[in-house]
């Protein structure tokens, strides 16, 4: 599934967070790895300027590989000058990326719900699937994954993840949990009686059991079917927390114009608090 990955970096800590599980996965994937580092095209005013931010980024990109060739894994660098999150992109497309691994700043409080821009921008608008990583200074390492995750509400956006979170347990010999929340808090104070929570319920049943039966078929050695009652993302953190997931796996969905710009607010809310890494699967539109 996956053959190419990229590691957008900057030398930063938070960058760097995201190598040692880039570099697991393409060891997993038999797969090679891209360090590509971005000259800022918006920085720039004069040439003398650009040549030595050039070098500064090559030197980041060739450490960058270093450290992920020493586990034996093949790895391309490569230094562009444009709009970050646009360079990344178009070098996602351009080298047949299939997936994007990158870091995202851990900060207590409320700075830890801004992703750093460059990030949500890729997360929002990738057409493969982005996993981000918490700096390392935020939490301990979670790879190699044993225990993960895979919210669903049934619907096409939700389904986006679950072909990657089946082969991705599949090929850490994981344990596959899907979890299904059901919002009762949105739907009013009544929804807990009558045919309304029922309906629900079955939704939701149907929905895990989708996952539960592509896992089976794919050889997934256990899998854990859930569902809760409550808010969406808080019940999906709390899931985490008490099984002691190691990577969730979540659909986005995908959509063209201002609306591609926004993902589900549940899906947002996970990607920016989560406590392990998340992997973020768009809807092909």
């Amino acid at each position: 599934m996956f053959n190419t990955i990229l590691v957008p970096t900057d030398g930063s800590d938070c960058a760097q967070a995201a190598v040692g599980y880039a570099a697991d996965l393409a060891r997993r994937y038999d797969a090679r790895v891209h360090a590509l580092c971005v000259v800022d095209s918006r920085t720039l005013e004069n040439a003398p300027q650009y040549d030595q931010i050039k070098k500064e980024r090559e030197e980041v990109a060739e450490r960058t590989c270093n450290d992920i060739s020493v586990s034996g894994v093949p790895v391309e660098q490569a230094v562009r000058t444009d709009v970050p999150h646009k360079a990344i992109l178009r070098y996602t497309t351009e080298q047949d990326i299939d997936l994007v691994v990158m870091g995202t700043h851990g900060r207590t409080g409320v700075e830890r719900y801004l992703l750093g821009s460059v990030t949500e921008k890729v997360v929002r608008l990738s057409d493969v699937p982005v996993l981000t990583v918490k700096a390392e200074d935020d939490g301990e390492v979670t790879y190699p994954y044993t225990d993960i995750l895979v919210p669903t509400d049934g619907s096409e956006g939700a389904g986006a993840a679950i072909g990657s979170a089946v082969d991705v347990a599949s090929t850490y010999g994981a344990r596959l949990h899907a979890l299904s929340v059901i919002d009762t808090m949105a739907m009013g104070v009544d929804v807990r009686s009558g045919a309304i929570l029922e309906s629900l319920e079955e939704s939701a049943q149907s929905a895990v059991e989708t996952i539960e039966e592509q896992a089976t078929e794919a050889s997934v050695s256990a899998v854990e079917t859930a569902i809760e009652h409550g808010n969406p993302y808080r019940g999906i953190r709390s899931y985490v927390e008490e099984h002691d997931i190691d990577l969730v796996v979540m659909g986005t969905h995908g959509r063209s114009g201002i609306e591609r710009y926004l993902l589900g607010s549940v899906a947002e809310k996970t990607v920016r608090t989560s406590p392990v890494p998340v992997m973020t699967v768009r809807q092909p539109e």
